[in-house]
């Protein structure tokens, strides 16, 4: 175990039993809202005292087999010891990281799912259409929702802007590392010579932001219009005026929203959508001024960044970040994802593990 991690652990236990000693007083007794603080504190820390202290009993273990293998006869007895007290402080020490990583409380919540066109034209506009697709399908796979809020058709059925808001079991989780630019190769269907054209499209996952995130949405600073909703609808969406765009003026951040039949629905939705957009701003401005949260991500997480390439005429996807190429993009396309994304998980993992190893006590 490498010392900042020892360190730490020594500091958990050092600090569950101040804990303890204050939880026995008669003042903390008489203060409930610090003895329920403190009783949560001391929740918290028990496991990773009692972990650091097996730990701890098992590099004893470790020690004694050593003195005992200095007896020829207990040699090989010792040997089986001491490798039985490795095991377990190997198997400890991992658990122990992971439990010293902060738990992400977004990791539970509900996305917005944004895609746009970007470099290409009507090509990328399609190929936006392709990755909305390819994340409903996956969303069906994972027994998710998806309820479509906003979208911009373009003239060949494909889409300028379209966002949707997915719902289910740690959507976030999963969803994050979809963040960035996705870059398609392949010959267009407007393409007469078959050449091969390259066009991209931006994603944007942004957890849902909840009230106790502090996102205040100051009616003083908003400006809502409302305008007659384009596109599949029918005659009644086309004739009301119940679509509403909602702009934060001081960001200039705009946000529209025209799916629903009703203004107040439209209205309510276009303010969470903005209401996520300026809690994802928020924290990428926090995390480009933290050089250890930057090291936390997969990429900057820059939406502008190319995370992904689609090549049709290889059947191959690349992700850049970890370097993985699969040669199944047909299958990807229908929503076979766990593989990219378990990967981009793991290594995720591993970087905020050897943060948490490396992290002061």
């Amino acid at each position: 175990m490498n010392e900042a991690l020892r360190t730490r652990l020594a500091g958990a236990a050092a600090r569950l039993e101040e804990v303890h000693r204050l939880l026995a007083s008669a003042e903390v007794a008489r203060d409930r809202t610090r003895h329920r603080s403190l009783a949560r504190e001391a929740a918290e820390l028990a496991p990773l005292a009692a972990g650091y202290e097996r730990y701890l009993a098992a590099e004893r273990d470790a020690a004694a087999a050593d003195e005992m293998a200095r007896d020829p006869a207990l040699r090989e007895y010792a040997a089986e010891e001491r490798a039985a007290a490795l095991a377990r402080m190997r198997a400890l020490e991992a658990e122990l990281a992971r439990a010293l990583v902060p738990r992400d409380p977004d990791e539970e919540r509900n996305v917005f799912l944004e895609i746009r066109a970007g470099t290409g034209g009507e090509e990328s506009a399609l190929f936006a259409a392709d990755l909305l697709r390819m994340y409903l399908r996956y969303a069906e796979r994972q027994g998710w929702t998806v309820e479509p809020l906003s979208e911009s058709p373009s003239e060949l059925g494909g889409y300028r802007e379209v966002i949707a808001r997915v719902t289910g079991t740690r959507v976030y989780a999963r969803l994050r590392f979809e963040s960035g630019g996705h870059r398609v190769q392949r010959v267009p269907q407007t393409e007469a010579q078959g050449r091969i054209h390259t066009s991209a499209c931006t994603v944007a996952v942004l957890p849902e932001a909840e009230p106790e995130d502090d996102i205040v949405l100051d009616p003083a600073e908003l400006r809502i219009d409302t305008f007659r909703a384009s596109g599949a609808g029918g005659q009644h969406v086309n004739k009301t005026e119940s679509a509403i765009r909602v702009t934060h003026l001081p960001t200039g951040l705009v946000v529209e929203c025209q799916d629903s039949r009703s203004q107040h629905r439209n209205r309510e939705r276009a303010l969470a959508v903005l209401a996520a957009r300026l809690k994802d701003l928020r924290e990428r401005e926090q995390t480009r001024k933290t050089a250890a949260e930057r090291r936390q991500l997969i990429g900057s997480g820059d939406r502008s960044e190319r995370i992904r390439t689609y090549n049709f005429p290889q059947n191959r996807v690349t992700d850049h970040r970890i370097g993985l190429t699969l040669y199944k993009l047909d299958r990807v396309l229908a929503g076979e994802l766990d593989e990219l994304i378990d990967a981009l998980a793991a290594r995720r993992e591993a970087e905020r593990l050897a943060l948490a190893a490396e992290a002061p006590a």
